[in-house]
């Protein structure tokens, strides 16, 4: 129910903030649609959608079939009205897209470029997306800002980051990687964002583990919708909890971690580092990936077992691996349930939406994300 109370500006804001949500939500609606729904006078709402087309938020889109009387407009959101970028830092490559307001990609591009924690790498890595930025056919947008997602813990107030053994950088300020970049921006460890991505557009589910397979092994937690950072900023870091004591070398320095059996690195070092090969070649049952595989998942699924019993909620599989696992899931699921005490059928489990550069769009929405909440 909206306040019909329009003297208070609190109140009009909140009346305006679930109208455009209710718009968003809806892939067309009309003005009585939204009275029937959130309860509030037409008057008020033509005040509102006044505003937000002005804005150019929303536009009309066409007209309803006729139920009798005067036909109703359509109305819709112009979703690339605004966008945001993201920047992906890995130790290898960089990565950038830009994302709607409905967290679709528009562009994205990934380059080869080995993490230096040096200016001049990021001056480059700035110039490189400044000028991706002006040379796309959506330059003349508003752009919202940058998000920057890494693989490392970086502080709560975001302006620090506290450790990242993939880059080899310790207490680093935030200020350092971004001085050239001319926009607004956010970071956001990179498991975290992906998870964001991934439950951007989920309306059903409020509890959720994203597990991501890439070169490292991380992971979020998203409990009543909202992300788990933990008391140290340190919650699901997957990779690094032990499933064999004494076991193979980590890079962090422990022995019989996650990321040691479970990385995609884990998968690819067979084919000379190319994971789409090593997944060709699966599917032609050569001998030896077949082998790398079944040892795999049986890893890998320890790790989901493990995670379902202690969080009981939906999982979902993303990263690098995750992209090629939509015909091997069943494979997957059948590993799993020769461990799980409660359940045989694994329905909690699916692989990842985005396949591509979601690290990247899940840091790009957090500026989205502030923007919808203060239309």
């Amino acid at each position: 129910m909206l306040y019909e109370k329009t003297t208070n500006i609190e109140v009009r804001k909140y009346n305006r903030n679930t109208i455009y949500r209710f718009i968003y939500n809806s892939k067309k609606t009309s003005k009585q649609e939204i009275a029937k729904n959130l309860g509030v006078s037409l008057p008020t709402i033509a005040q509102h959608l006044k505003t937000l087309s002005e804005e150019g938020l929303i536009s009309e889109d066409g007209e309803f079939k006729s139920t009798g009387g005067r036909k109703a407009k359509a109305i819709v959101c112009v979703k690339d009205s605004r966008i945001s970028a993201g920047l992906d830092i890995t130790q290898n490559h960089i990565s950038i897209v830009l994302v709607d307001l409905g967290g679709n990609i528009l562009k994205n591009i990934r380059i080869e470029k080995h993490f230096e924690n040096s200016d001049e790498y990021y001056k480059n890595v700035a110039g490189i997306l400044c000028e991706f930025i002006e040379n796309s056919e959506f330059r003349n947008s508003k752009i919202l800002g940058v998000g920057i997602s890494i693989p490392g813990i970086i502080s709560s107030d975001k302006k620090e980051i506290i450790d990242s053994h993939v880059l080899h950088i310790k207490n680093t300020r935030c200020e350092e990687l971004i001085k050239h970049i001319p926009y607004e921006c956010i970071f956001c460890n990179d498991a975290n964002a992906a998870g964001k991505a991934e439950l951007w557009n989920e309306d059903s589910e409020k509890n959720i583990i994203y597990l991501s397979l890439s070169n490292s092994v991380g992971g979020s937690i998203y409990y009543n919708e909202k992300m788990y950072l933990g008391d140290n900023e340190r919650a699901g870091e997957f990779g690094h909890m032990v499933i064999m004591p004494n076991g193979k070398q980590c890079y962090c320095g422990q022995k019989g971690c996650v990321d040691a059996y479970c990385s995609a690195k884990v998968l690819s070092d067979s084919t000379k580092g190319k994971l789409s090969e090593f997944f060709t070649l699966l599917n032609n049952s050569n001998k030896e990936q077949v082998e790398i595989w079944k040892d795999y998942i049986n890893k890998l699924a320890i790790v989901i077992n493990n995670l379902r019993m202690a969080f009981d909620c939906n999982i979902i599989l993303g990263g690098y691996v995750g992209a090629y696992l939509d015909e091997h899931i069943d494979e997957v699921k059948n590993s799993i349930s020769k461990y799980n005490t409660f359940e045989i059928d694994i329905k909690y489990l699916r692989v990842c939406h985005y396949k591509l550069e979601s690290s990247a769009v899940g840091a790009a929405l957090l500026h989205i994300e502030d923007f919808i909440k203060q239309i």
